[in-house]
Order: C-alpha cells, then structure tokens, then sequence
C-alpha cells in the first residue's frame, strides 16, 4: 500500500467521533434542556478517543508499515517527520490560541483560567503533556491524545521491526488481539481503574499505546480479509454486538468497549466499498476530513463563547448552543483550510526538498 491510502468510511466516522467528543464537552451546559438518558449517553463521549487511537493506528500500519520496512532505519526520520507535519502546526496554533486566550482573560480583569499553567507549556511544545509528567490535563485539554498520538507515532518504527504481521496465521493475530485487551483489563485493574476516561495523565499513555498496537494488527486482518470479507464483517458485527452487551451488562469498560471497538473498526474498514455506504457519502466524508481541526478548537472555543456570550455555564439555552456548534462547524472548516493542510504541505515539500526530489 502506498502512502495517501484511504478508506472513505474510516475517514467519516472519525468525524462522528470528533462530534461526540464536543457534545460530551458541552452535555453539562445543555443538560437541564435536555432528556436525562441524552445526557448520560453523551457523557460517554470520551469514548471515541479510543476509537480515535485504533484508527489510528489501523491507517498508520496501511500506510507506512511496507515503506519503513523497505527503508529500514533510514526512512523513521521521514516517517516521523511526516507525522509531525500532520499534527504539529495546527497543535501550535492552537496552543498559541490558548496563550492569546490567557492574555485576553487578563486583559478584561478576569481571573485566568487555573488550568494553564504557564510552567508546564514546554511540555506541550514537545508534546510531552501527557507522558506521566503532570497530574492534571491543561491548556487545550483534547491535545493530550495527540501527546500519546505522537508517543505512538515514536513506538511504530519498532513495532514495523519486531512484528511482520503480514507472515502471521489469522488466528496468530486474533490471539495477539486478545492478549491485548487483556493487558488493557489488567492494568485498568492494576491502576484501579473501572473506566477508560479516568487518571488521563497516567493511564492515557498505555490506553493510547495498547490500542494504537491493536489498530496495527487489525489493519493487517484487513489486508488479509479485504477480497472476501463477507463473513469476517459479520463475524465483527456480531463481535462488537457482544462487546456492547458486555458494557451495558457487566461494565468493564476497558475491555468491552476496547473489544466492541476493535471489531467495530474492521467492520467499517471491509464494508467501506460497499455499495449505498452511508459513510461513503460526500458530506460526511468531508466530517472526517476537517475532525482533526474540530477536535483541536472546540475546547477552547467554548471557554472563549462562555466567557462573551454566556451568563450562566450551567444553563446555555440550546438556540446558543447551536450558535456554538455552528462557529465549531466553520473554524474547522476555516482552520483545515488555512493552517492544517496548508502548513503540512509545507513541511512535507521540505522533507522531499531534502532528498532532492
């Protein structure tokens, strides 16, 4: 596979998430106007970063794994350079929005907010906010998956070395699956953890990394299953069925959700060609395609909202809130068009102007 491969529905229903993951920030704003069991549902929204992290590491397997090993060692400075170019500026940018917004806190006599503290932004520079060093999510709080992203990103070179999943026996690779959900059940429990949202600052690394490994493994599955998939779509659909009955029956959530996810994300990847997919659509295609952006403003951009338009926090009438999700809609659309794609071209022209080509 080459570089630039894509599976439209996985595209879209990364959008999907990155909405779930905005209305779970704002579910307590709305939630005296809403029904109770529509504000439950959407407080599991930190959810769909773990679907975020098997994505992940499902396209950056079909997309690099072949190459880095062509390449060798040579090719992990271009690799994670690209990587780099596909996160990094729209993450500045939106760190330095965050300083901007400090700075204008200050400026109307208000308090700035206590969950930016100025000593800990080399960390997020680096992008090594959420690698153990601190107790608490700062700054723009959903950058702290792209910190375990990046931290990902450093590891795959050594999984491209150690494993050729490509050689394994499908039932080779569904038992590395179950080893790790495995792992992720015993070092929740290890960490007394029951929920996948909980202690972010030292659980979101191994979450991120376990995940991230069985996106890999799922994408080689694909690889192997994609020219006839009729039946291990549905033995996925019947999977994820069962990790979700798992979770509303027994809880579990760092195995049932991490189990349903899995399959669910194999599922979309063999049904993407299918005819009539609803994910293949143009509009929710193009979600996807901006999510990175909507992932990475909404936070803020609703601390900004609250703080000019909102009298009290706790009570947003939903026509404002509308207004809200509809600037989320247009800064994403806004910030893809001007900072994201434009700046990661420009770093990936600087990679190929280094080698000549």
């Amino acid at each position: 596979m080459q570089i630039g491969t894509e599976l439209r529905a996985l595209t879209s229903i990364r959008g999907i998430a990155a909405w779930y993951v905005v209305l779970y920030h704002i579910r307590l704003s709305a939630a005296p106007s809403l029904p109770p069991a529509l504000v439950g549902f959407l407080a599991r929204g930190y959810l769909a970063v773990d679907f975020f992290f098997i994505l992940s590491g499902f396209v950056i397997w079909l997309n690099y794994a072949g190459q880095l090993r062509e390449q060798g060692i040579s090719g992990v400075p271009r690799f994670l350079w690209r990587r780099l170019a596909r996160i990094y500026p729209l993450h500045l940018f939106m760190l330095l929005w965050a300083v901007g917004f400090l700075l204008l806190c200050w400026g109307l006599g208000k308090a700035g907010p206590d969950d930016y503290p100025v000593g800990e932004l080399p960390l997020h520079l680096l992008l090594a906010q959420n690698w153990g060093f601190t107790s608490a999510l700062s700054w723009n709080h959903p950058a702290w998956s792209i910190s375990c992203e990046w931290a990902a990103y450093l590891f795959f070179p050594i999984i491209v070395v150690a494993v050729r999943w490509e050689k394994w026996p499908a039932i080779a690779l569904v038992t590395a699956l179950c080893v790790l959900l495995a792992s992720m059940y015993a070092l929740s429990m290890a960490f007394g953890l029951t929920s996948l949202g909980a202690d972010i600052p030292h659980f979101g690394l191994p979450r991120c990394i376990l995940e991230f490994s069985a996106g890999t493994i799922l994408s080689a599955l694909w690889l192997r299953w994609r020219s006839n998939e009729r039946l291990p779509a549905l033995i996925c659909v019947l999977i994820a069925a069962g990790g979700l009955i798992l979770y509303l029956t027994a809880g579990a959530e760092p195995l049932s959700i991490f189990m349903a996810f899995a399959a669910l994300t194999l599922f979309l990847a063999l049904s993407s060609g299918w005819r009539r997919n609803p994910l293949n659509g143009d509009l929710i295609h193009w979600l996807g395609t901006v999510s990175y952006a909507t992932y990475l403003v909404h936070s803020i951009l609703f601390k900004m909202f609250k703080l000019l338009f909102v009298d009290n926090p706790d009570d947003i009438a939903l026509p404002l809130l509308a207004v809200y999700l509809a600037l989320t809609l247009f800064m994403s659309f806004a910030l893809y068009n001007i900072i994201e794609r434009p700046a990661q071209r420009w770093m990936n022209r600087r990679v190929s102007a280094g080698r000549g080509n």
